[in-house]
C-alpha cells in the first residue's frame, strides 16, 4: 500500500525525444514518430538540432507524425531551403522589389534584420516563413506557448560555445539551429551570431535530460561519425565556413578538439533508446519526394525494431 501510494505521489517518469540533426535525412525521424505514436508513448519533453529541430518544434507544436509526412513528402525542398522564387524562375536575371534575382535564386538585396552578413549564400527566409506559418496554425507565437516544452541547439561562432534556445519565436530559432557555416548565413539574436547546432551538439540528449526527462528516446541520424562525408565540396564549405567563422587558429582549434564527436559519444550513451536509421547511401543533400518516401519507411523500420523496448516502456509508465 505504502509503494502504491508513493508511485502515486511522484508520479509516472518523464520522457525526452531527441531529434538529431542531419538534413534530408530529418524524414527518417517521422518515420521513427509514427512508430512512436503507434506504441502510445507520451511525450513530455523535446529537443532537436538542425533538421532535428524543424521535426521535433513542429511535433512540440501539436503536428502529428503523419501531418510531418505529408509536409516532408510534398514540400518543394530546393525552392523552400534558397529561397528561390519560382514564379521568375525562367528568367536569367531580374531585379524585384529590391532584390537581384538569377534564375529566380537570391543573389542581392535586402536582408532582414535577424539575419545577419558573413559568409554563407542562403538567407532561409523561405524556411522561416513556413515555420511562422504552421507554428501560427496552432496558435503558437513563441517556444514557450508550445504545448510540449522543447529546445533546439544553435552554435555562437565567434566563441564555438553552444547555445540551447528555449524562448522567442519558434520560425526563428528553427532558422539559427540550421544555419550551416558556409551555406546559410548566421542570425542576430540578443547580440550572438548563431549558425548551426551540429557544429558543437547534433544529437542533444543532455539538453533534454536538462529539462526534466527521466527516460530518453534518441533518434540520430549521422552515419559513421569517423568517415568522410559523402561529397569533397559538402566538406570542403563546412571547413571553409568554420574558417571565416573561427578564423584559422579557432578552426584548427575545433578540428584539433572536435568537441561536437566527443559530446556526441557522451550523448549516445545517455540514451535509454537510442534508434539510428541505416541511411548509408543518403547525404544533408538528398531532399526529393521519393528520396522522403524512402527515408521515412526506414525510419519505421528501424523503429520497429525497437518495438519491445517502446512496449516495456509503455508498460512501465502505466
Amino acid at each position: 500500500m505504502l509503494l502504491c501510494c508513493l508511485t502515486a505521489a511522484a508520479g509516472r517518469p518523464k520522457v525526452g525525444l531527441v531529434f538529431g540533426g542531419g538534413g534530408a535525412k530529418g524524414a527518417a525521424e517521422v518515420g521513427v514518430l509514427k512508430v512512436i505514436e503507434k506504441a502510445g508513448i507520451p511525450i513530455d519533453y523535446i529537443a532537436g538540432t538542425s533538421i532535428g529541430s524543424i521535426v521535433g518544434g513542429l511535433y512540440a507544436a501539436g503536428y502529428t507524425a503523419t501531418e510531418l509526412d505529408t509536409m516532408f513528402c510534398r514540400q518543394e525542398w530546393l525552392t523552400l531551403l534558397t529561397d528561390r522564387r519560382s514564379d521568375i524562375g525562367g528568367e536569367p536575371y531580374i531585379v524585384k522589389d529590391g532584390v537581384t534575382y538569377i534564375f529566380g535564386f537570391p543573389i542581392m538585396g535586402e536582408i532582414k534584420e535577424s539575419v545577419i552578413g558573413g559568409f554563407g549564400v542562403m538567407r532561409g527566409e523561405r524556411v522561416e516563413q513556413l515555420i511562422d506559418s504552421m507554428a501560427r496554425c496552432k496558435g503558437i507565437n513563441d517556444i514557450t506557448e508550445l504545448p510540449t516544452p522543447f529546445r533546439c541547439v544553435a552554435a555562437e561562432f565567434r566563441t564555438a560555445k553552444e547555445v540551447v534556445l528555449k524562448n522567442g519565436p519558434l520560425s526563428r530559432a528553427v532558422r539559427a539551429s540550421m544555419a550551416i557555416p558556409g551555406i546559410f548565413k548566421p542570425v542576430n539574436q540578443d547580440g550572438m551570431k548563431l549558425v548551426d547546432g551540429g557544429m558543437m551538439n547534433n544529437l542533444p540528449v543532455d539538453v533534454v535530460k536538462a529539462m526534466g526527462a527521466d527516460i530518453i528516446i534518441a533518434i540520430d541520424l549521422q552515419q559513421k561519425i569517423d568517415k568522410k562525408p559523402k561529397s569533397a565540396d559538402y566538406e570542403l564549405t563546412m571547413v571553409t565556413g568554420f574558417a571565416e567563422l573561427l578564423g584559422i587558429d579557432g578552426l584548427i582549434k575545433w578540428v584539433f578538439n572536435r568537441p561536437d564527436i566527443s559530446k556526441y559519444k557522451a550523448n549516445v550513451k545517455l540514451a535509454d533508446i537510442y534508434i539510428h536509421p541505416p541511411l548509408p547511401d543518403m547525404d544533408a543533400s538528398s531532399f526529393g519526394n521519393k528520396n522522403s518516401a524512402r527515408m521515412i519507411k526506414v525510419g519505421q523500420e528501424e523503429a520497429m525494431k525497437h518495438w519491445d523496448e517502446l512496449m516495456t516502456l509503455k508498460k512501465q509508465l502505466e
